[in-house]
């Protein structure tokens, strides 16, 4: 793959505020990497970079779409000479275009990122090299539209299995009924809600799955795409799963906790692995991942948090990275923003509901951006 050079010096336009972010928000994706049909018109905007200046393009997940927006346009008002247009596409199309076989030119990116790190086959397939960069976590939320339920529901790990099994098929269920006392639950089907894309945040949930269930570790197993039993409905993107839920009564669906705020729904309870029933945060993802250590590949899981407080579905999100770039610019330009990221702009994850990095995973983080050429 040849990497596009972004430099572009004679191009002295205005940089629009809305191109600048370069967040297409469009949940299209139908991809895990090489093995979907491409998204078709999910390009990057056309953006405007003044005389000098770099462009940087990048594309994949949906679960940090929203902090990557607040960092790449609090990062532009600082350093107006670079640009970075970002494509909210899914993990699995974000994968598929960084390794680069068989994208279209529009479709290149510099960077990519994903909720799922990337596998060894995949990095291999990189002709310049793959550098795997975490730069943020967060909570993956059960959210569900009950709206005459009085109190949060409080799911056991045996309910949200059960449901997501196709087990437990009403909200009445006894299952549900033992850890929620006093609450007078409906009579209704359950409705599930997944992606229909190949994505990170299933990857996170159905690891989460696989470590604390036999029955879905044999039949199904920890994935970025999933063949889901029953008649579950689908959607793409956390913005359309919360979409999704928000307008389906009875439903229920796994979403980035901060999409679930976002779209004003409920997000249930779960169990965690010392028996306390935990809500969704910035401070319980924190919980999971503070004693955690990154290993030397930086693919780093946590799918059932030992830690009292911690919640038990939690996710790093990956930036991915060409270890050599064509040009210096690039390279320079790519290294300055996620350091940055990485440092100041850490401070804006907890306000749009991500966890703020642990120190020794920004350390470690730091210096593998150190690896670029």
């Amino acid at each position: 793959m040849n990497v596009r050079v972004n430099r572009r010096p004679g191009a002295g336009v205005p940089v629009a505020p809305a191109i600048l972010l370069g967040l297409v928000v469009l949940v299209l994706s139908r991809c895990s990497a090489g093995t979907v049909p491409r998204k078709e018109g999910a390009r990057g905007p056309a953006a405007a970079v003044p005389a000098g200046g770099v462009l940087l393009r990048g594309a994949g997940a949906t679960f940090p779409s929203m902090l990557y927006e607040k960092w790449f346009s609090v990062y532009h008002s600082v350093h107006p000479n670079q640009v970075i247009a970002y494509a909210p596409v899914g993990s699995g199309e974000g994968v598929r275009r960084f390794v680069g076989q068989h994208v279209d030119a529009e479709e290149r990116v510099d960077f990519g990122a994903s909720d799922a790190a990337m596998r060894d086959d995949e990095i291999a397939a990189v002709r310049e090299g793959a550098i795997l960069v975490p730069v943020t976590a967060g909570s993956v939320a059960l959210a569900y539209n009950l709206p005459d339920l009085p109190a949060n529901l409080r799911l056991s790990r045996q309910a949200y299995v059960g449901i997501f099994t196709g087990e437990i098929r009403n909200w009445s269920d006894p299952r549900i009924a033992k850890t929620n006392p006093g609450v007078k639950l409906p009579n209704l089907t359950i409705a599930t809600v997944v992606r229909q894309d190949g994505s990170g945040t299933t990857f996170a949930f159905t690891k989460h799955l696989d470590a604390i269930s036999d029955s879905w570790r044999t039949r199904y197993g920890a994935a970025t795409l999933v063949n889901w039993p029953g008649n579950s409905m689908r959607a793409s993107g956390n913005e359309g799963v919360a979409a999704r839920i928000k307008a389906s009564l009875g439903s229920v669906g796994y979403v980035g906790s901060e999409f679930a705020r976002r779209a004003g729904l409920r997000a249930a309870l779960l169990e965690n692995q010392a028996g306390k029933f935990v809500a969704p945060s910035e401070h319980s993802a924190s919980e999971a991942f503070a004693q955690a250590e990154l290993p030397e590949n930086m693919r780093l899981y946590v799918p059932d948090p030992a830690a009292a407080n911690a919640y038990p579905v939690v996710t790093l999100t990956w930036i991915l990275l060409y270890r050599n770039y064509p040009d210096s610019p690039t390279s320079q330009a790519l290294h300055e923003l996620f350091r940055w990221c990485l440092t100041d702009g850490q401070q804006y994850a907890s306000e749009l509901g991500y966890a703020p990095l642990p120190p020794n995973i920004v350390q470690r983080s730091l210096a593998a951006l150190d690896a670029l050429r």
